[in-house]
């Protein structure tokens, strides 16, 4: 179970920066659409890899690094639904909600 909680959570991750690009390409127009589908993912995988990343050298502390990596997520799904992806902005957010609860119970926020 703790292992499937952390592979859930890095597909997660993954499935945010998808997300992301998406709505960038989804929000703008030409190339607008284009420079914002590289730069948003890329915004938030630069974000994860100083902040939240297991083997970062500035690794937040887990009280501070939790809002972050749940305020990437959260973006990613409010994107999605600004988009007009309702279904999968809702899916995305309900699982992520698991995930966290399930981070949670079972002390893997430092991992």
């Amino acid at each position: 179970m703790r292992a499937a909680n952390l592979a859930l959570k890095f597909l997660l991750e993954l499935c945010a920066f998808v997300a992301l690009g998406y709505a960038g390409a989804r929000l703008f127009d030409g190339a607008g659409a284009v420079v914002a589908a590289v730069l948003l993912p890329a915004a938030a995988i630069a974000v994860w890899a100083l902040w939240c990343a297991p083997r970062s050298a500035r690794r937040l502390p887990t009280p501070a690094r939790i809002p972050v990596e749940l305020g990437v997520f959260a973006l990613a799904a409010v994107l999605l639904g600004v988009t007009g992806a309702l279904v999968p902005a809702i899916v995305l957010a309900a699982v992520m909600a698991v995930n966290a609860v399930l981070l949670s119970t079972l002390r893997q926020w430092e991992a």
